[in-house]
């Protein structure tokens, strides 16, 4: 096996930490960077918000992971879910209690692809709770296949976390609403769900995103929530720190 050595002839693998620096291979170079610092993070309120916004989409994708999902417009499937999920409203969460808490709240997306989206709301059809979709009656895609992914807000102790599942729907469940199709049923008027119906045709699918009536999330947008979050955080830097020469 060929072995490689540093100025200092110690042999090096891939990655190394020696005395706060961290030492590994760049085109054949051994590249050394500082991996410690007694230095203080900044934590200014757009830094604050930014990381909060980044801890909620990991914690939703590590939710949505486990069901089949297309994303198709970036480089890989959680490139391209976090593109779409840091357009979010940021909640604020307390990182003793609830650093791994996710959140229902419209928006979530479930895909992203070349078809048209499909328009879809929440209503009711002859007082029975129902999903309208965009889909035409009597227009079909080759190879067509329809995934209704469900997001479930749950309470684990003090964690909220939301639940994914996907599952297959045909067209001969659906109903003919005005010439347009709709999934009709009494979960539909559950306040602690949301839905999103995706068109799939081969390898193209249409760009979608939950829609929900759940408001949970909106107890951790507000300025209070944000003022206990960044306590827990070790509290907010002052800009204008930063700004003095």
């Amino acid at each position: 096996m060929k072995k490689n050595k540093d100025i200092l002839g110690l042999l090096i693998p891939k990655k190394v930490s020696i005395g706060g620096m961290t030492l590994y291979k760049r085109q054949g170079q051994v590249v050394g960077r500082v991996s410690k610092s007694n230095e203080s993070r900044s934590n200014t309120l757009p830094q604050f918000k930014q990381r909060q916004k980044m801890r909620h989409t990991q914690a939703l994708w590590k939710m949505l992971k486990f069901c089949e999902t297309m994303f198709t417009e970036r480089g890989n499937a959680y490139q391209n879910f976090a593109s779409l999920a840091n357009r979010l409203p940021v909640v604020y969460v307390d990182r003793n209690q609830m650093e791994q808490a996710s959140f229902l709240m419209p928006g979530i997306p479930v895909s992203d692809g070349i078809l048209p989206a499909l328009q879809q709301e929440l209503s009711e059809v002859n007082g029975v709770p129902a999903l309208m979709t965009g889909l035409k009656h009597g227009e079909q895609y080759e190879h067509e296949k329809l995934w209704l992914y469900t997001a479930k807000q749950e309470i684990e102790g003090p964690t909220p976390r939301v639940r994914f599942s996907k599952r297959d729907v045909s067209r001969q469940e659906m109903t003919v609403v005005d010439g347009q199709l709709a999934l009709i049923g009494e979960e539909f008027a559950n306040n602690t769900k949301g839905w999103a119906l995706v068109l799939v045709s081969e390898k193209r699918c249409s760009p979608q995103a939950i829609i929900t009536r759940c408001t949970l999330y909106q107890q951790y947008t507000t300025e209070e929530a944000l003022q206990v979050a960044a306590k827990s955080y070790g509290g907010l830097t002052d800009e204008d720190t930063f700004l003095k020469p």
